[in-house]
């Protein structure tokens, strides 16, 4: 039987092998994009769609440590790739050691597999409808805080609404079957997530002039540096946790027929 900690364990080393997948994926098909941007920046002299009081800013961060492009873009995204794989991984190994047996006969892999694809779903693809990821030269600098504020509002909203659509779906499953539960709990989702998405503030601060195919690549490649993220992990993790539970079940031994 395999305790929270195997699930811990082997969602953590999921999510450092998917957190190295995405470094590869984010470099090769992100970096282009932002260093486009950040050529677009430089090129305008810094004053894409600031304001005086941001560049105010700048300038005195400028003044302190200086961290160049080639270590941002290097050793600076695989930090902060294997970060955020690690811990997503650990996230994704405990809820699929405690959703294990709770939503019907669904297996240990399959089990792993749902829990990822909820994950990135709640996590990213959700919050990411309202909100995108924007590359450098786009944003206003004083208007950070509430943007992020937005940002994590709409987050904390969907990953509310994946919790009581879990806890709805649960009780439903008594009454109406699995199939029947796991649909009026993704209706419930849907039902939230729609609302939301409704009534959150929206704000546009892409400059007029800034090509739209660039934030088109960088917004697909963010997407696909997820998708690689969290697939790496609902894939392992569930290859790991599969050959683990084998190892430790007792093997049955054929029980020989008695001949007269």
């Amino acid at each position: 039987m395999l305790t929270l900690r195997d699930f811990l364990v082997r969602g953590l080393l999921a999510g450092l092998l998917a957190g190295a997948a995405a470094f590869v994926v984010g470099y090769v098909v992100g970096e282009p994009p932002v260093a486009a941007a950040i050529a677009l920046e430089e090129a305008d002299g810094g004053h894409t769609h600031d304001t005086g009081e941001a560049h105010e800013e700048e300038d005195a961060e400028d003044a302190g440590t200086e961290v160049s492009r080639d270590l941002q873009s290097t050793l600076g995204l695989a930090t902060g790739m294997l970060v955020l794989g690690t811990a997503m991984g650990g996230l994704a190994g405990i809820v699929t050691g405690l959703a294990v047996g709770r939503f019907g006969r669904a297996s240990l892999r399959g089990t792993a597999l749902a829990v990822a694809g909820a994950g990135f779903v709640t996590l990213y693809a959700v919050p990411f409808l309202i909100y995108p990821p924007n590359p450098p030269a786009v944003g206003d600098g004083n208007t950070i805080g509430y943007r992020t504020a937005l940002y994590f509002a709409m987050l904390a909203i969907s990953v509310l609404g994946a919790a009581l659509a879990v806890s709805i779906g649960r009780n439903l499953s008594a009454k109406l079957g699995g199939w029947y539960a796991a649909l009026a709990g993704v209706g419930i989702y849907l039902v939230v997530v729609l609302v939301a998405l409704g009534v959150m503030p929206r704000y546009d601060e892409v400059p007029a002039e800034f090509p739209a195919s660039l934030l088109y690549e960088f917004r697909l490649a963010s997407v696909l540096t997820q998708v690689v993220l969290w697939g790496v992990i609902g894939v392992v993790l569930a290859e790991l946790t599969h050959r683990l539970a084998s190892a430790r079940t007792p093997a049955k031994t054929p029980v020989a027929s008695s001949t007269r």
